[in-house]
């Protein structure tokens, strides 16, 4: 079977890929680089990166609380069954409304599907926005004083992968993937320090200050606009408890935020 893998470039994307990759099946990365191309924006691009693929991992750039999600990822998931997809994964958002819609739509697609429901990725930290603040030494975000679940991406991708490959007892399962104890962005802050040997501090700004400051530092508006959203609205203590889908899914423990901080500490150097 030929896998496709959306945002195969990205946080999870690429790691699903590889999995996927080092277990011998056969996969087609999704994203405007590859060839075929595929673009959420342009719809044109799906009928070749769907041609005959029969399982697909469905992750949306920038997130699936942002406007047009739902709509894009119900004509992707139709367009895909009516392709040939047998098997659908999708990565969505933990205690957003406007993601468990899309999570409606695959699962009442007619194929075979999974859920992975995620909190924060620890991979924000190191590879994503808030990089080069942790360089800096200042981590500053419109996020509350709330303690948050970060999950490891390597665990999502190995979730992600086991579904994918039709490993039993993954169809029909809503993973809630968090990691092992809540920490406020203060303390994943502290950690960081640790790990690095240096200073690092968390400091709450307004909203607009922090679009502001994304924009100055090339964010697109809109969608520096929609993270802010995002953690004024989700970060909310809606999420401070943690799940069971990584041990339920994987028969081990989530990996720990202390673990991520030091295996990333040359990164954040």
């Amino acid at each position: 079977m030929t896998i496709l893998v959306l945002g195969g470039t990205g946080k999870t994307g690429r790691r699903v890929a590889d999995r996927l990759t080092a277990r011998g099946l056969s996969v087609r990365v999704g994203s405007r680089s590859a060839t075929p191309s595929f673009a959420w924006e342009d719809r044109s691009t799906w009928p070749a990166a769907l041609e005959g693929v029969t399982a697909a991992y469905v992750s949306y750039y920038p997130d699936l609380a942002f406007p047009g999600a739902y709509d894009d990822v119900k004509a992707f998931t139709e367009l895909a069954v009516r392709s040939g997809v047998r098997r659908l994964v999708l990565l969505s958002g933990r205690g957003e409304p406007e993601a468990q819609a899309s999570e409606r739509t695959v699962q009442e697609s007619g194929a075979e599907w999974t859920i992975v429901r995620c909190s924060w990725f620890m991979q924000n930290f190191s590879e994503g926005f808030i990089l080069e603040p942790v360089r800096a030494g200042v981590i500053a975000l419109p996020a509350a004083d709330v303690p948050e679940p970060f999950v490891d991406a390597d665990d999502i991708a190995d979730v992600a992968a086991a579904a994918l490959a039709g490993d039993g007892g993954h169809a029909g399962q809503v993973y809630e993937l968090t990691g092992p104890r809540l920490l406020t962005f203060a303390q994943a802050a502290e950690e960081l320090a640790a790990a690095v040997g240096r200073p690092v501090v968390f400091t709450r700004v307004t909203p607009e200050d922090y679009v502001a400051g994304a924009v100055a530092h090339g964010v697109p508006r809109e969608e520096a606009e929609g993270l802010s959203a995002l953690f004024t609205g989700i970060l909310d203590g809606r999420n401070a408890s943690v799940a069971d889908g990584v041990p339920r899914a994987l028969g081990r423990p989530a990996r720990d935020f202390v673990d991520f901080a030091r295996a990333n500490a040359h990164r954040f150097r």
